[in-house]
């Protein structure tokens, strides 16, 4: 499948996925995140040869959310290695991604990096040796290195919004604090978390970000992460990036994917494509309907599938 058939492709997915009846509903409990229009879908795909493949309103800038864990666990794990795994589990959580009732169970310490608890750990991982402003800096930088985009900020008000919605957040924040999970004030790590999440990208620059995970831990430029590094992590989105919609979005599409409740998705097969794809409108579990449905109709229709051959996907993405 060359450029122009992927092309078309994306079209019709997006146009198959406007066409459905249910879109979701956009995150309500963050009034900035309210506005959106449910039934608004851009998706973009970056293959490893630079190019790209876009679609829909693919050029809206949109917050991380909870997609900002994957590149906070990146730079955690380059900062202190395997050792950061002593704060963090590696299992699918089965609770929803607010969920306090792991936490008590498991003595503090995250199911998984993904989960809202986990993010929050990681902000406060990330926050050693710096203070707020600097750990928010390393993180806009890292992705705009990524992406190789300068454009690439966070949005003020919508962290505001965040933090002022933050009640559970925080009270996540005090109970891993209560365990010694947490090396600095609840206040530092939820003002870290929340700008983490209000960093603004659209689906090109957020396809670009994956391109390291989808290429071994390698960007043209330099390596990132080791490759057996860039395959935990993939393990990890495959296993625990959809909350816990995780085992049926792996059963349905079959590729790794990380989601956030702004409705974007990033997903990645590796060594044929990163995608991100964005719909406001999320079901139940917290993870974009249109978002969901594109994904699987787009690895329906290419064969991208982890679980498939791997001669098919990589036959797919060449066009032999």
């Amino acid at each position: 499948m060359d450029c122009a058939e992927l092309e078309k492709l994306a079209a019709d997915v997006v146009a198959q996925c406007v066409a459905d009846a249910d879109a979701g509903v956009a995150a309500s409990y963050i009034p900035e995140l309210a506005r959106a229009d449910p039934r608004t879908i851009g998706i973009a795909i970056a293959m490893p040869d630079g190019s790209m493949v876009s679609a829909g309103a693919f050029d809206t800038p949109f917050s991380l959310q909870s997609i900002s864990s994957v590149f906070a666990l990146t730079l955690g794990l380059g900062r202190i290695g395997d050792q950061l795994w002593a704060r963090f589990g590696r299992e699918p959580s089965g609770t929803a991604y607010n969920s306090i009732v792991q936490l008590e169970r498991e003595g503090g310490i995250p199911r998984n990096p993904f989960i809202n608890a986990g993010a929050i750990a990681l902000a406060d991982l990330n926050l050693s040796p710096h203070q707020p402003k600097e750990a928010i800096g390393e993180f806009i930088r890292f992705l705009r290195f990524l992406a190789d985009d300068l454009s690439i900020f966070v949005d003020q008000n919508i962290a505001r919004s965040e933090l002022a919605a933050s009640g559970r957040n925080r009270a996540l924040a005090y109970f891993m604090d209560a365990f010694g999970n947490l090396r600095h004030g609840v206040d530092e790590v939820l003002g870290t978390y929340v700008h983490y999440c209000a960093a603004m990208l659209d689906c090109c620059q957020l396809a670009r970000a994956g391109r390291f995970l989808m290429c071994g831990g390698r960007m043209p430029n330099g390596r990132v992460v080791s490759e057996r590094r860039a395959r935990r992590i993939l393990a990890l989105m495959l296993t625990c990036g959809m909350y816990d919609e995780s085992g049926d979005f792996a059963f349905r599409a079959g590729i790794p994917a990380k989601s956030g409740i702004s409705g974007g998705i990033l997903a990645v097969v590796p060594g044929v494509a990163s995608i991100a794809v964005r719909s406001p409108g999320l079901n139940g579990y917290g993870n974009s309907t249109l978002g969901v449905r594109a994904l699987q109709l787009l690895t329906e229709q290419t064969g991208w599938s982890i679980f498939g051959s791997r001669g098919a996907a990589t036959q797919s993405s060449s066009g032999q």
